[in-house]
């Protein structure tokens, strides 16, 4: 049993200690649920990361809200896509005075052109997705010095995840032959992936879901399906699926599954981060082309 001095001293003993005091973390924003599962790989415990357009959300169409303004006052970065994505995040910066640095993503990448000019949906190719993480590791070290090695070895962890990635979608689609690799998708959002891993996507909507689908339009989608043999029509995450299961519905071809395209799923569904948003794709699609 400790005297009354000995708990005396105790208690003057804590109440002197220096308290350890935690490092705060450093305020970013990003513009959609993709680039704030990036940010968070790379940045871990030393940022705090608020997504403006969230899971399942369509960021060509979104809707800034007052909230969104006062994230955009708090940041001290706002990590954004560019390529004309967010049509609406310069003005949203604007109306809330933001000071924090933007990070413009899309400027690293060999932009794929579109009918309607660059295509912004850069991250569909997984080596566009690495630069974008080396992007955000810079960006960080930048405005946190004392971060830096975290920042590296995070970044470093990531990209050899991504390279795997990389080589694990190659493989998925090698034993399918290259006359079967047609499919048909809501909005042209998979034009980089097209590219890369060799999936011809036919869409009825161009780069951004905005962009309405005229009779003819739709008509000249049925002819393509037709005349190509494609194989599945494919549901987007973010898209009214009520136009692939028309196309599907008067062309025979049978309705996949559903696509990840311009955002992550929620934390109970099977895009819940980039590389589970990708291999879910990658899979989905293999197994509709599949002979």
């Amino acid at each position: 049993m400790l005297s009354r001095r000995g708990l005396i001293a105790l208690a003057l003993a804590a109440f002197v200690a220096p308290a350890v005091a935690e490092t705060p973390k450093i305020p970013v924003v990003a513009s959609f649920s993709i680039i704030g599962d990036f940010v968070r790989e790379v940045g871990g415990d030393r940022v705090s990361v608020a997504t403006i357009v969230g899971p399942d959300g369509d960021a060509h169409v979104y809707q800034p809200s007052p909230a969104d303004g006062r994230k955009i006052a708090q940041a001290r970065l706002i990590f954004v896509n560019g390529l004309g994505f967010e049509g609406w995040i310069e003005r949203l910066i604007a109306a809330a005075k933001g000071k924090g640095t933007v990070v413009t993503l899309g400027k690293g990448v060999a932009a794929r052109a579109g009918e309607e000019g660059a295509d912004p949906h850069a991250w569909q190719d997984v080596g566009n997705a690495k630069i974008y993480i080396s992007a955000i590791r810079d960006a960080l070290k930048a405005v946190d010095a004392q971060g830096a090695e975290t920042y590296e070895a995070n970044a470093a962890a990531y990209l050899s995840k991504l390279d795997a990635l990389d080589a694990e979608i190659v493989k998925t689609f090698s034993n399918i032959p290259k006359e079967r690799r047609r499919v048909v998708s809501t909005h042209d959002a998979f034009g980089y992936f097209a590219q890369r891993y060799g999936v011809e996507f036919i869409a009825p909507q161009g780069l951004s879901t905005e962009a309405d689908v005229s009779a003819r339009d739709l008509a000249k989608i049925i002819r393509s399906v037709k005349q190509n043999e494609v194989s599945a029509v494919f549901l987007e995450n973010i898209a009214d699926p009520r136009l692939a299961k028309r196309i599907a519905a008067e062309t025979g071809a049978r309705v996949g599954g559903e696509l990840y395209s311009d955002a992550l799923s929620d934390a109970k569904g099977d895009g819940a981060t980039y590389i589970d948003m990708m291999r879910h794709n990658a899979r989905e699609l293999a197994k509709a082309l599949a002979p």
